[in-house]
């Protein structure tokens, strides 16, 4: 019996938080009741129509530009197992658990809304990989986003025909094996149901999903990060003043100023200067709000597309008992997931310009009034002027990584598929963009709070010590020169713990 905490599928649509979860960690799946009945009237019909003479496109036909050959019913199981075998052709490396986990999820998901044609021993089967930690192996290269995500999915289903590979805890095992130590046995593949586990855009939400949920975590520790730098650099809090905002209308834009103006109060080292001569900071602390506010609206639009698509369904053909019709169409082209992730890493790649910004501020004596490089004794210490470097690499790696996927479409299948989203590999590298980007957060975590304990006495507000306390526990006040590598990388850990995110993370779309 499912308790509280096991995600029911089929009695309402999955939100954000939902796939965060699925995300993050193993979950249990229960299929709602009703859902299987649906899934049972849609193979029964899938059933007739195999029984019948009239062509229906892969049920009784080849696939693609095989689409007109028509398959005699002593092949039509044979079919299903083929097209399964031939699809596995991936490379590359493997997809991590958790990007399997969430395919698995979205499939299910999209299985048992009755639209697909599966039988409900195929749905359990699929629900006992999931709450059995069982992850098929795939790679992660070799689909282009149309016709579904084809080779991944493909790998995925290999395990319903107990080949392959799964990852189990952590050990990678012959599917057969895996599956006999849980003591499943897979289903045999009736009409369709090689087709309805190949045919979907999974694998690219779920990458897309992944590389959202990591920005969200990059982008509330830059909030932080910005706001410490923002008090190390006595920079104003007037920019962050409501009217300002107010007047041009973003509501991305006024909620971020919110948040500095919230994390600012209290500062003894803003009073300090209140009153001084400076009359406008440089951009990347003056307009932190207009710049992180436009990456928050793209993100919170970005989100949206995603928990559509990842509550649709996307297989073809579609299956509408109600009518007893089968449509072919074409929710399998991923170009909402591609422009998606094309926007995703659009604002990845700002979120981390403007954070080095800051960086190259904090490290600059002119800039900021503090010791060169952040150091008490520079020149015997180079301190964090390495650091600066390595965030501005990062910068531009990123610049590189978001040149936008969508627009690269190439024919596929003898030109049946001719136009084609690229949304896997536009997504898959949003993992890329946001490990590079939080590391730019470190970099900036640290120096900033390095500028705060060089400003002492005075303090910088409750909520801020809070979160650069978090960092001092594992990484200390840089007196000299050290192993830099090991503090960056305590810093990318910190930024990720409750004491920073909480600050906020209640910006964004997942936790709403």
């Amino acid at each position: 019996m499912a308790d509280s905490h096991t995600l029911k599928l089929g009695s309402r649509p999955l939100h954000l938080a939902d796939l965060r979860r699925v995300f993050e960690g193993p979950v249990n799946v229960a299929i709602d009741a009703t859902a299987l009945t649906a899934v049972a009237q849609a193979h029964a019909l899938i059933g007739r129509l195999a029984a019948g003479d009239a062509p229906a496109y892969g049920i009784n036909t080849g696939f693609g530009l095989l689409a007109q050959t028509r398959i005699p019913p002593a092949q039509r199981t044979l079919l299903q197992r083929n097209i399964i075998l031939s699809h596995s052709a991936g490379v590359g490396p493997l997809l991590d658990d958790a990007i399997v986990r969430l395919t698995l999820v979205l499939k299910l998901a999209s299985l048992v809304q009755g639209f697909s044609g599966i039988s409900t021993e195929l749905a359990r089967f699929l629900e006992r990989l999931i709450n059995s930690e069982l992850y098929p192996c795939v790679p992660a290269q070799g689909s282009v986003g149309a016709s579904g995500d084809l080779a991944p999915l493909a790998h995925m289903s290999l395990s319903v025909l107990g080949l392959g590979q799964i990852r189990r805890r952590g050990e990678i095992l012959p599917a057969a094996e895996a599956l006999a130590q849980e003591g499943i046995t897979p289903p045999a593949l009736g009409p369709k149901e090689g087709l309805a586990l190949l045919n979907g855009t999974q694998v690219s939400t779920a990458l897309a999903l992944g590389g959202l949920f990591e920005l969200e975590t990059v982008f509330a520790g830059a909030v932080v990060s910005g706001v410490l730098s923002t008090d190390a650099l006595k920079g104003s809090d007037a920019p962050f003043d409501p009217r300002i905002h107010h007047v041009r209308g973003h509501d991305g834009q006024a909620r971020i100023a919110q948040v500095y103006r919230e994390l600012l109060a209290g500062s003894q080292i803003r009073e300090s200067h209140r009153e001084c001569s400076r009359v406008q900071d440089p951009y990347s602390l003056r307009c932190q709000p207009q710049v992180m506010g436009a990456c928050l609206d793209l993100i919170s639009q970005q989100a949206a597309t995603l928990a559509i698509e990842a509550n649709a369904v996307t297989d073809n053909p579609l299956v509408f008992p109600d009518t007893g019709e089968v449509l072919s169409g074409g929710n399998f082209h991923a170009e909402p997931v591609a422009f998606a992730a094309d926007v995703l890493a659009i604002a990845c790649a700002e979120v981390g310009s403007i954070t080095e910004r800051r960086v190259a501020l904090l490290v600059d004596p002119k800039m900021s009034g503090l010791p060169a490089f952040l150091t008490p004794e520079s020149g015997v210490n180079s301190g964090f002027m390495m650091a600066q470097v390595t965030a501005a690499a990062l910068v531009a790696e990123n610049r590189m990584l978001c040149h936008p996927a969508s627009i690269d479409s190439i024919p596929t299948s003898a030109n049946q598929e001719d136009h084609v989203s690229m949304a896997t590999h536009g997504a898959r590298r949003l993992l890329t963009m946001t490990g590079n980007a939080l590391n730019i957060v470190a970099i900036e975590f640290l120096a900033a709070c390095q500028g705060l304990d060089l400003l002492a006495p005075l303090k910088t507000s409750g909520r801020l010590q809070g979160a650069s306390g978090a960092l001092r526990r594992s990484v200390p006040f840089a007196a000299s020169d050290r192993l830099l590598a090991l503090d960056i990388e305590a810093a990318a850990f910190t930024v990720r713990q409750a004491e920073v995110q909480s600050l906020a993370n209640t910006l964004l779309p997942s936790y709403r």
